[in-house]
């Protein structure tokens, strides 16, 4: 299959040594920028997606079509595996089987699946957690709707951060139980807590969300964590970057005396322009 070498390269990542941090992308210019940087992987948000498709916060308006035909998007322009955050899996266990099936078709090297409650229940401003049971059904709904079994399959819970650490291991042993090939955890905010849920479990873990103690990356591979997310300062950055270009440009800055615009050599090679010049010559009968 086109995609198995980058969800080999995924189970690379989970089963080695080492600990990693991911590019993080929401588009095609952003996967390419990562992958030519040397990231090993790339990690597309829940969030980020909001923002990338939608323009809106992250209050899961997104759908899996939009989410899968983003992947997609990204798949086509790069061979860098991605990572998508599949949020709730877009419904219930059997909405979760049907996102595996979009997500793998679509590229995607691996995706999590979270036990969040998701849409916000009505008068609800707190994050609650579904059940357990109910939990462990979409991991084994998520199992079961995979085609390609190197696809990776992540079990996710944010229950440190809304109900307890107890909770949290409480909920990864359960889920590790299904057969996931790895578990997230979010809000994990000190050593103690991490390593109470590395000497309860046995899979490689993912973090996200880290405060500064938990930031050295030899520590963390001590502790089995193999992927840790550094946040998703890339497309803020874009943001920043578009708004002072405009504001300049209604201003009545000259276009030539815009700053922090890329060199042509960058887009250049983000937009592979190489490879269309050798294929215009090629198929079109061009000069290269």
């Amino acid at each position: 299959m086109a995609f198995r070498s980058r969800r080999e390269k995924l189970r690379s990542i989970l089963s080695g040594p080492a600990c990693v941090h991911p590019g993080s992308v929401y588009d095609a210019i952003s996967i390419r920028i990562a992958e030519d940087l040397g990231f090993p992987l790339g990690m597309f948000g829940g969030s980020v997606a909001s923002l990338a498709v939608l323009g809106d916060p992250d209050v899961t308006l997104i759908t899996l079509t939009e989410l899968a035909e983003q992947t997609r998007r990204m798949s086509r322009a790069s061979a860098l595996p991605v990572l998508v955050d599949a949020d709730h899996g877009y419904g219930n266990a059997l909405n979760v089987r049907r996102t595996v099936q979009e997500l793998e078709t679509a590229g995607a090297a691996g995706l999590t699946i979270e036990d969040t409650l998701l849409p916000a229940a009505f008068g609800e401003a707190k994050a609650q957690l579904i059940s357990v049971e109910e939990g462990v059904g979409k991991m084994k709904a998520a199992l079961d709707g995979r085609g390609d079994p190197s696809l990776v399959i992540i079990g996710r819970t944010g229950a440190a951060s809304i109900s307890s650490i107890e909770d949290a291991i409480r909920r990864a042993k359960a889920y590790e139980a299904t057969g996931v090939d790895a578990l997230f955890f979010t809000g994990i905010k000190s050593r103690a807590d991490l390593e109470a849920i590395a000497a309860a479990t046995h899979l490689p873990i993912v973090l996200g969300g880290t405060p500064e103690e938990l930031s050295a990356i030899d520590y963390l591979a001590s502790q089995r964590v193999r992927v840790a997310l550094q946040g998703h300062a890339p497309i803020a950055a874009a943001t920043q970057a578009v708004y002072e270009t405009q504001k300049a440009l209604r201003e009545g800055t000259a276009p030539k005396a815009l700053r922090g615009l890329p060199s042509a050599e960058l887009t250049n090679r983000v937009v592979r322009e190489a490879e269309v010049k050798a294929r215009s010559a090629d198929f079109l009968g061009l000069k290269k």
